[in-house]
Order: structure tokens, then C-alpha cells, then sequence
């Protein structure tokens, strides 16, 4: 499945970004030099998860477990250009399933376990996928029955796949696979009332991953905790790919079990990992953290929203780890700011390099990124303080969303930049900063606040587990700022008044002070850590 246009795969290829090596042979690569290494470990709850015992996968026994599954797959029909979808928690055969639908000519869809027949319809009827795998049941819910409902033609429990990848190889697969062919196929959220799919080929993957791994310290033969749910960018393109890459192991965790984590992080001798902000401000304030000991670990990645520069501090002084704040999209974009490039940490909270900028080489040796801010009237924003949408260039990005050519005038400028919707503020003359979603911002007498700055701030204080900002209506100032706060001890919850006292502390602008306190058990996000402000609105 070849979805980039022909004029756009010659100009990569001659500029040297695009070549012919696929995924596949990289796979096949790590099994013939590290048959005996450990590839992929089972979360330790599966038992809990699934109902059965969780397993330690080796790489000859995932090439092994790849053939088999390609094979089955298309003994039933399965073949060039299908799409397999799935619903299945972290585990091993998610992983493996990847590789066998590629390696039978297809391509995984994998959904989130949340999604349910409106969602998982609408993508049956647009990729016409005739197949599809999940868990029997998963927390009370019937995916089987989901997939009678829809209709797939074809269906694969989890225990059936287990043993189809248990069986020895007997016919290998002979399906010629394309480095421009697409190799995964997630999804997103956004404006629109149905999900959209954002399908990323081999060579797309080739560019990311050899962008972000450098960056973060990828080594060969890492240990990488896989923490967010494996069916999109946070999962695939941070630790899935990277894992391809470095031939190491991918330690699962099916998000999220505090406890289990931090059995996982001390225990399976974790190298890389990415974790949401409140996670590392979780970890950071837990009462027992003296006697922690992280400092196995290299690297920990942060996105879905800024990280606090207390926490990023905390990491760096207890255990020497650097904390790489990465801001991407499904799409296939991405700004990281990593040591190289923003080696001050009080900076890699809000600044990100601008990169592609004219003139401008980076320590990281990032190419091939052409990233402008665009006012509303399409004009580039190049002084400090100026805020626009990002718009974003590269050989990362994806072909456009999967049969939606409907959004591509949305999607794309006339010059080929993709619109990401979010608003950018430039910080000095060679770095930019996330600012907001484009229609994520409270607006106060006219005054455009933050909401990210306001959470970021407000998490620095003591009895603060997790924040959110959304907007409250106001007959005078259309919004005011409220915040929504888990407190680290419920017996104990800050008031307004405390959290102000301590913005003002900080420096705080007096308009950006939040007029409404909401206390909440938990901050509703979605799979990859996103805030859902929808469900924080309602009343």
C-alpha cells in the first residue's frame, strides 16, 4: 500500500532521506545476530488482563512466532493491501502482530480497548478490513460480540493467536513488501466527530526514528519500558520502532498500575522510557523516594503536555537522568528537545529548537525539518512573543489521512506544509514553544491565557497530585480560569487562595490567576495521556 505520490518519493529519495530498507529486514536482521536476547516482556499483571500466564518472548522465538501468524493470515485470505484491525491490551502478541501483518503484505490497525462499536465501525467500513483480533473479553466487555456486531468475516481470539504463533513455520510468506509501503496505520482525535487515520510507511518510520533515537540516547541493546497503550505515535514511534532500531528488549506495561510500574522501572533494568508529566511529578513526590534507586536508567521522554522544571531538576539531581521533552503528533510530526540541542533544563521545559529554521545548524545534526509559524492570515511569525499555528515539513510526515482526501486542503498549505493545529509562541529567535491547542485557550477580557502554562505552574505546588485548566462562561469577561485539582492528600487540599498565594510566588501574571477551584479524584485523559477538558466541562 503506496499512499506518498510518486514526485514526493523521488525528491526524498535523491535528497538521501528515503532509501529501499524496510522494517521487515531490520526485524530479520535482529534475529539472525540476537536469536537468544530477550525481545519483548509480557506486562506482569497479565494474568489479571487476559487470563493468561505473562511470557519472556526472545528474538528467534518472535521470528518464529511472525512466520507462523504471516502464514496463518494468509491461509485465511489476508493479503497485499488488507488491513487487520485489533483490539488487544500490551501484550506480546500485540507486538508480534505488527510485524506478521506487514510480513503478510498488510497492515495493523491497532484501536484503543476504550473504542467501542461507533469508532471501531467507522474504521471496518473505511479500510474494508474483512479481519479482525481482540481479547475475548476485557474488563467486562465482549469484543467478541463487538466483532460479530460489525461484521468482520474473519475473527482471531487472543488464545488462538497465541497458539497460531506457537506453531512451527512450515510455508514462508512470498509477499514482496516496499520501503514506501505503509507499515502502520493509527488513529486520531481532534475536530472531527469520527477518528482519523494516519498511515506512516516504512521510510516515514526510517526518518523519525533516526531523528528522535540520537537524540534520546537510544543504544544499541536497550531495555525500553513501553508505557502507553502500543497503538499510536507516544507507543510506536518512542518505544516500538526505537526497539527495532536498537535490537533491544521491550518491556511492557499496560497503562497505568502505579505500583507495577515502579516494580517494572526498579526491576527490568529500563534504560529508556517515555512517561506523561504527571507521571514524573507522581514518582518525584512519592514519600518513599529517597530510598528509590533509577539510576539504570538513561533517558525518560515527556510529551502530551510541558513537563514542571521542578521534576525534570529532581530526576537529573537524585539519578542523573535527563528528561527529553518531545512534542508530536500521529502525523508524523516532531520538535525534541533534547540535551544536545536545549542543554539547560529550565529552558527544555518550553523550549523547543526550531528546526529547519534558515541559517540555522543544531548539535543534534537534525535535517531534513522545516518547521513556520503562520498568522491568521498565513504570514510567517518570526519575532519573539509572536504566536501562530506550527505548520511542519519533513520526511516524517504522513501521506495525508487514510481515504479522507476531503480534509487534505484542511490538512495541508498549498505548499505542502501540514497544519497541526497547534498554536506555537516563538521564545527567542531560534526556538519556538507549544502554546496551545488552536481552540484550547481560556480567553479573558480579550486576553488569550494558557491553559498549559497555568497547569504546568500550578503543579509545582506541595499538595498538588495532577492539574487541568478548562474555561468557565463569564457574562462580563466571556471566560475566567478554572483549575482542577487532584490534591496529593485528600484530608489535606489546597484552597484557591493557596494555590494563587503560590502562583503569585512564581511571578504569575494577576490575569492568569485562576478565579475557580474544582477538586477532583482524577484528571480524565485519554490513552496516551492527553487531558479529555471535554468531560472536565460538564457540569
Amino acid at each position: 500500500m503506496i499512499l506518498h505520490s510518486p514526485e514526493l518519493i523521488r525528491t526524498y529519495t535523491e535528497q538521501g532521506y528515503w532509501g529501499d530498507k524496510t522494517l521487515l529486514q531490520r526485524f530479520a536482521g535482529n534475529c539472525a545476530a540476537h536469536p537468544q536476547r530477550e525481545a519483548i516482556v509480557d506486562p506482569p499483571d497479565r494474568q489479571e488482563l487476559v487470563g493468561t500466564m505473562p511470557r519472556r518472548i526472545s528474538w528467534g522465538e518472535l521470528e518464529r512466532a511472525v512466520e507462523a501468524t504471516a502464514e496463518e493470515l494468509a491461509r485465511r485470505g489476508f493479503g497485499k493491501d488488507d488491513v487487520l484491525v485489533a483490539q488487544l491490551p500490551n501484550v506480546w502478541e500485540l507486538a508480534m502482530l505488527y510485524l506478521a501483518a506487514a510480513r503478510a503484505g498488510g497492515v495493523l490497525t491497532a484501536l484503543p480497548m476504550q473504542w467501542r462499536s461507533k469508532d471501531v465501525g467507522y474504521v471496518k467500513e473505511l479500510t474494508e478490513s474483512r479481519f479482525y483480533v481482540s481479547a475475548d473479553t476485557f474488563k467486562g466487555f465482549s469484543y467478541r460480540a463487538l466483532g460479530e456486531e460489525l461484521g468482520f468475516q474473519h475473527y482471531m481470539e487472543l488464545r488462538e493467536l497465541t497458539e497460531v504463533a506457537s506453531r512451527e513455520p512450515r510455508n514462508p510468506v512470498d509477499v514482496a513488501v516496499e520501503a514506501n509501503d505503509i507499515f502502520t496505520l493509527c488513529w486520531t482525535s481532534g475536530t472531527e466527530a469520527n477518528p482519523k487515520g494516519c498511515p506512516m510507511s516504512h521510510n516515514n518510520w526510517e526518518y523519525v526514528t533516526n531523528t528522535i533515537s540520537p537524540i534520546c540516547g537510544i543504544q544499541p541493546a536497550d531495555r525500553i519500558l513501553c508505557v502507553a497503550p502500543l497503538v499510536n505515535m507516544t507507543a510506536v514511534g518512542v518505544n516500538y520502532v526505537p526497539w527495532l532500531y536498537a535490537a533491544g528488549t521491550l518491556v511492557l506495561h499496560h497503562p497505568i498500575t502505579p505500583d507495577i510500574l515502579m516494580r517494572q522501572l526498579l526491576d527490568e533494568g529500563i534504560q529508556y522510557t517515555i512517561l506523561v508529566p504527571a507521571m514524573l511529578n507522581m514518582i518525584a513526590k512519592l514519600p518513599n523516594v529517597d530510598e528509590l534507586d533509577l539510576s539504570r536508567i538513561r533517558t525518560i521522554t515527556t510529551g502530551s503536555a510541558p513537563p514542571s522544571a521542578w521534576s525534570m531538576q529532581e530526576f537529573k539531581r537524585r539519578w542523573d537522568i535527563n528528561i527529553v521533552n518531545i512534542w508530536g503528533q500521529n502525523e508524523g510530526t516532531a520538535l525534541v528537545a533534547g540535551p544536545a540541542d536545549v542543554p539547560e533544563l529550565d529552558r527544555r521545559v518550553d523550549h523547543f529548537p526550531w528546526w529547519g529554521k534558515p541559517g540555522r545548524e543544531w548539535p543534534s545534526g537534525v535535517r531534513g525539518v522545516e518547521a513556520r509559524i503562520l498568522d491568521e492570515e498565513g504570514r510567517d511569525v518570526t519575532e519573539p512573543g509572536g504566536i501562530g499555528e506550527l505548520v511542519y515539513r519533513s520526511p516524517g510526515v504522513f501521506a495525508g489521512y487514510f481515504k479522507r482526501p476531503d480534509l487534505a486542503e484542511r490538512a495541508f498549505t498549498a505548499d505542502g506544509f501540514f497544519r497541526t493545529g497547534d498554536l506555537f509562541i516563538v521564545q527567542e529567535p531560534d526556538f519556538v514553544g507549544f502554546y496551545d491547542r488552536k481552540k484550547d485557550i481560556v480567553i479573558r477580557g480579550g486576553f488569550n491565557i494558557s491553559s498549559v502554562e497555568v497547569e504546568n505552574a500550578v503543579q509545582g505546588y506541595r499538595k498538588v497530585q495532577d492539574v487541568a485548566v478548562i474555561p468557565v462562561p463569564d457574562e462580563t469577561l466571556g471566560e475566567r480560569v478554572c483549575v482542577c485539582v487532584v490534591p496529593r492528600d485528600p484530608d489535606d487540599a489546597p484552597t484557591l487562595e493557596e494555590i494563587n498565594e503560590h502562583l503569585k510566588g512564581i511571578g504569575m501574571s494577576v490575569y492568569k490567576l485562576p478565579e475557580r477551584l474544582k477538586l477532583v479524584e482524577e484528571i480524565p485523559r485519554n490513552p496516551v495521556g492527553k487531558i479529555l477538558k471535554k468531560e472536565l466541562r460538564a457540569p
